[in-house]
């Protein structure tokens, strides 16, 4: 992909205000992946919904947005990045007046999949139009920051999430977590709008059409199964979507390549595969994901359905765990990746596994708020000492012709960690709760939470086997 540098073209003022739009965009497609966390058990008492309606609210999200990121990658290529960041902000603006205003959790779920769709189409353009806005030198510090507002902005969500239930602006309740973003999105509009250069691809791919549907197929057998399967009594159509979901992802392997090999164009670049750091990078950002997926969404819903806190109590407990991700993600990893190598990773792996331990020990034995938000420092100190390096250690060795195609697929893995692991650590969780009342909500916890333990250390395990020179000469 070719992308013509307009920043000559522009003054410092409005590349900041370009930038600006970017950014707020950005904030609402990474806080609108957790804020609904802290507003499901308001969502379920409003709107009278199952456990499961629950899982696809959460899920569906990452599952479009995970599908779709690269096709919507492929149109800002073809119809120019500007163009589709406005329609991905209008279609992410409408879809979250619809959840705002579902009356039942059918139009929920279906509009959280429109949600994450949009998204899809909106997320990839920031990233090529700061290609258009900056030299690749100015683009260090601007990517660098979308990381730091990015790890913000995905702790920041739950707390939102838990003031604005708290307050209940205009007397909407949950509704607000959704609605919040039409006044964003109205200014993204207009910013996207007025704001931004025009540029797109001077060598554009078209979408891969038939690989989106095979990986929607793939995903989606995986998913229904996990989600449906409990309340169902795992009947044998269970068992038959997940032999047909490995199929689907053995069939969407093999179109790849060929794909690749015929036109020289495929929705992933199957030659990436062949470096190790790049795979055994893709396989712990899954993990990750869905290690602090499932976590983060189990404690929401354990703080308020077994310790019957209010949200905004959910709210300030979130704020030593983001501080302990911002610690980890500024301070320790960056500082100690060049230093230690793989070691700092994997000390942040099990850290973590230690803390979410920690915190559904301490949840299960009704400790005080402050221990529990200690250990949830230490938990989010590992996250963030763990999910620092996971980006740059997966791209080290990627050969910089396919670096877009290969940070796609990064983003892409994650968001298919992400709704893997809400299926199924909550599938697991909900199994073990007897009713709403609360009654062994704590003990469904700290299953869960070993869970997510059990696949922190396999992590920190696979870690092991990154070369201990993680970033080398050739590669720069």
């Amino acid at each position: 992909m070719t992308i013509t540098a307009v920043s000559d073209g522009l003054s410092d003022r409005q590349r900041s205000f370009a930038f600006a739009t970017i950014l707020v965009a950005f904030v609402m497609d990474v806080v609108d992946s957790t804020i609904v966390n802290t507003a499901l058990p308001a969502i379920q008492s409003g709107l009278a919904v199952s456990d499961r309606v629950m899982q696809w609210v959460v899920s569906g999200y990452f599952l479009t947005f995970a599908v779709l990121l690269v096709v919507g990658g492929r149109l800002g290529d073809l119809f120019g990045y500007a163009r589709m960041f406005v329609i991905g902000v209008v279609g992410f603006t409408l879809a979250s007046l619809a959840c705002g205003m579902a009356p039942d959790g059918g139009t929920l779920s279906a509009a959280r999949l429109a949600q994450g769709a949009a998204a899809a189409i909106m997320a990839p353009q920031g990233v090529a139009l700061i290609q258009l806005l900056y030299t690749p030198t100015e683009r260090i510090g601007r990517l660098a920051a979308f990381g730091v507002i990015g790890g913000l902005a995905a702790i920041g969500g739950p707390i939102l999430g838990g003031l604005l239930i708290e307050w209940s602006p205009l007397g909407l309740g949950w509704r607000s977590v959704f609605l919040i973003n039409l006044p964003f999105g109205m200014l993204a509009l207009v910013a996207g709008l007025t704001l931004l250069p025009s540029g797109r691809s001077g060598h554009a791919l078209r979408p891969d059409v038939p690989g989106s549907l095979l990986l929607f197929g793939a995903l989606g057998t995986a998913l229904l199964p996990l989600i449906e399967g409990r309340a169902a009594g795992w009947p044998w159509w269970t068992i038959a979507l997940g032999v047909a979901s490995g199929g689907l992802w053995w069939a969407f392997w093999r179109y790849e390549r060929r794909r690749r090999a015929t036109i020289g164009s495929a929705l992933i670049e199957p030659s990436l595969f062949a470096e190790p750091r790049f795979c055994i990078g893709l396989s712990t950002t899954a993990a990750f994901a869905m290690a602090s997926a499932g976590f983060l969404l189990t404690l929401s819903l354990t703080l308020q359905r077994g310790l019957g806190y209010a949200p905004i109590d959910v709210a300030l407990l979130h704020v030593p765990f983001g501080l302990g991700v911002m610690a980890g993600i500024s301070q320790i990893g960056r500082k100690a990746l060049p230093r230690h190598g793989k070691r700092v990773p994997m000390i942040g792996a099990l850290v973590m596994a230690a803390g979410c331990l920690a915190t559904a020990i301490a949840i299960w034995l009704v400790l005080p708020p402050g221990l529990i938000g200690a250990a949830l420092l230490v938990a989010g100190i590992g996250m963030g000492t763990l999910s620092g390096p996971l980006g740059p250690i997966t791209l080290a060795g990627v050969d910089r012709n396919h670096a877009g195609v290969a940070g796609a697929t990064l983003k892409t893995v994650q968001q298919i960690g992400g709704a893997l692991g809400t299926a199924l650590v909550a599938t697991i969780y909900f199994a073990m709760i007897a009713d709403r009342s609360g009654q062994g909500v704590p003990t469904a916890f700290l299953a869960a939470s070993g869970i997510v333990a059990i696949d922190l250390v396999g992590l920190a395990w696979l870690l092991n086997f990154l070369p201990d020179r993680l970033f080398d000469q050739r590669h720069g």
